[in-house]
């Protein structure tokens, strides 16, 4: 699957789920339930142990579905999870080896950046999809305000997204979203509802 394909899948998912669990078949269990509700980008981080566990049984259990991973610092760990299965990459920061990494492999590879700066240089280095890292401290108004000076940019918004604000997000120029401890509350069931909500509302986009 071609880098340019994956990221349009991504960007129509509209919705990428952040698992974050005890162990890799806890992940396996809340990716599973996030399916069920409707999501179809599932991002696995590398705060999980043995997550790459998870990420092959995803990637074999259900080809239809985007499987990626995050928290991914380093490029040796981005090769890692492209070979257990990950479809696309995620960190929390820059880094440039990993972003070479990932177009030698023609992978996505979403960054996390703060500013302008940051985002230029990612853009550069030829991410074309910029995770927005804290999103909570900025709000859903400062889509707008990075597009001012980049209206080329592609921003995904992870961290303080949840079902009150998403909309918000949105109506001010995401294409998509990364959602994590807003979805992943209570039991399997809870999750797969609260995915059901999440999709409801950003289906019509």
């Amino acid at each position: 699957m071609q880098l340019v394909k994956i990221l349009q899948l991504i960007t129509k998912s509209k919705i990428v789920a952040v698992i974050r669990a005890g162990s890799s078949d806890m992940a396996i269990e809340y990716s599973e339930a996030c399916i069920k509700g409707g999501i179809t980008s599932v991002e696995l981080t590398y705060t999980t142990p043995q997550v790459e566990k998870a990420i092959t049984y995803l990637s074999e259990h259900h080809p239809h579905i985007l499987t990626g991973a995050g928290t991914v610092l380093d490029a040796i760990t981005a090769k890692i999870a492209i070979d257990a299965g990950a479809k696309f990459i995620v960190s929390p920061s820059f880094d440039k080896d990993t972003a070479s990494l990932c177009n030698l492999y023609q992978i996505p590879y979403i960054p996390g950046c703060m500013t302008v700066t940051e985002m230029t240089t990612a853009l550069s280095a030829g991410c074309s999809l910029i995770k927005l890292f804290p999103g909570g401290i900025y709000g859903p108004s400062s889509i707008k305000q990075f597009k001012a000076p980049l209206p080329q940019v592609s921003i995904m918004p992870s961290g303080g997204v949840d079902l009150e604000n998403i909309e918000d997000w949105f109506s001010n120029g995401t294409e998509v979203v990364s959602v994590g401890g807003s979805l992943l509350k209570g039991s399997l069931n809870d999750i797969e509802d609260r995915a059901k909500k999440f999709i409801n509302i950003v289906s019509n986009r």
